[in-house]
C-alpha cells in the first residue's frame, strides 16, 4: 500500500508546491540522453513530473505508481496526455519492451522486504528490451541521512495557492537495522495530517547483489552528481 503523502488526494496535492526544486531529475534526463532511449518505463512516478518532461520531449513513456491520488495529480500536467499511466504496482504492467527504466528519487526504498525488491526487479527484467537499462538511485547508508530527518531542521511553511499555509516536518519513529521509519506532518487549515513511511537502506554491495540475482548486469554504481557522498546511482542492463 502506498504512503499516505501519496494516497490521499489532499497530500498528494501538497507533493509538488512543498518541493518544487526538482533538479534532481536532471540527472535523470542527462542518463536518458546519454543512453539514447526512446522508450521508457518510470517506476514509482508519483506525481509525473519527470513521466510528462520526457514524453514532452518526444519520447515514449509508461508512467507506474500505486497511488491512485498521486497519478490524478500528474494526469493534469502539461504533455500528461502523452503518457500510458498505470496504477499499480509492477505487476500491474502490460508487457513491455523498453529502452530504460527508471526509479527516481527515493522508489527503490519503499522496498522493504527481500520479496518485494526482488519481485520489482524481475518486472523490471522482464519490462526491459534485451540490451534495455535500468537506473535508479538510493541512498548510501554511511551518509546516516536519517540523523537530519528531525522536526527542528526540517520544518517548514509553505503559501500553497488555494490551501493557504503549509506546516510540515520530518520525525523519525524508529531506526532497525537497515530499517528506517519516519513520520511526515502537515498542518493545514487548523486539521493536523500525518503520514508514516519506512525506508531501507541497502548497501552498494547489497544493491549490486539484488540486482544481479535478478538477471541484470551491474555495469557501473556512480556516485550521484548532484548529491555527492550521499546517493548511490546504480546502472545495470538486461543482456542481449
Amino acid at each position: 500500500m502506498p504512503d499516505r503523502a501519496f494516497a490521499d488526494p489532499r497530500l498528494a496535492e501538497l507533493y509538488d508546491p512543498l518541493d518544487p526544486d526538482r533538479s534532481d531529475l536532471d540527472v535523470y534526463a542527462g542518463i536518458v540522453e546519454e543512453l539514447g532511449a526512446r522508450t521508457v518505463l518510470d517506476v514509482g512516478c508519483g506525481t509525473g513530473t519527470f513521466a510528462c518532461l520526457l514524453a514532452g520531449r518526444g519520447l515514449t513513456v509508461t508512467a507506474l505508481d500505486p497511488a491512485a491520488a498521486s497519478i490524478d495529480v500528474a494526469r493534469r500536467k502539461p504533455d500528461a496526455g502523452l503518457v500510458d499511466w498505470v496504477v499499480g504496482d509492477a505487476s500491474s504492467l502490460p508487457p513491455l519492451a523498453v529502452d530504460l527504466v527508471t526509479m527516481t528519487a527515493n522508489v527503490a526504498q519503499v522496498f522493504c522486504t527481500d520479496a518485494d525488491w526482488t519481485a520489482t526487479l524481475r518486472a523490471v527484467h522482464d519490462a526491459l528490451r534485451p540490451g534495455g537499462r535500468l537506473v535508479f538511485e538510493s541512498r548510501d547508508p554511511a551518509r546516516r541521512a536519517w540523523e537530519e530527518w528531525a522536526p527542528a531542521r526540517t520544518h517548514t511553511t509553505v503559501d500553497v495557492p488555494g490551501v493557504g499555509p503549509v506546516e510540515s516536518w520530518v520525525e523519525v519513529l524508529e531506526v532497525r537495522g537497515d530499517l528506517v521509519g519516519f513520520r511526515e506532518t502537515f498542518v493545514l487549515g487548523g486539521e493536523v495530517l500525518t503520514s508514516e513511511s519506512t525506508l531501507r537502506f541497502r548497501t552498494r554491495a547489497e544493491l549490486v547483489g539484488s540486482v544481479t540475482a535478478a538477471g541484470l548486469v551491474v555495469d557501473e554504481v556512480r556516485d550521484a552528481p548532484d548529491r555527492p557522498g550521499r546517493e548511490l546511482v546504480v546502472l545495470a542492463r538486461r543482456p542481449g
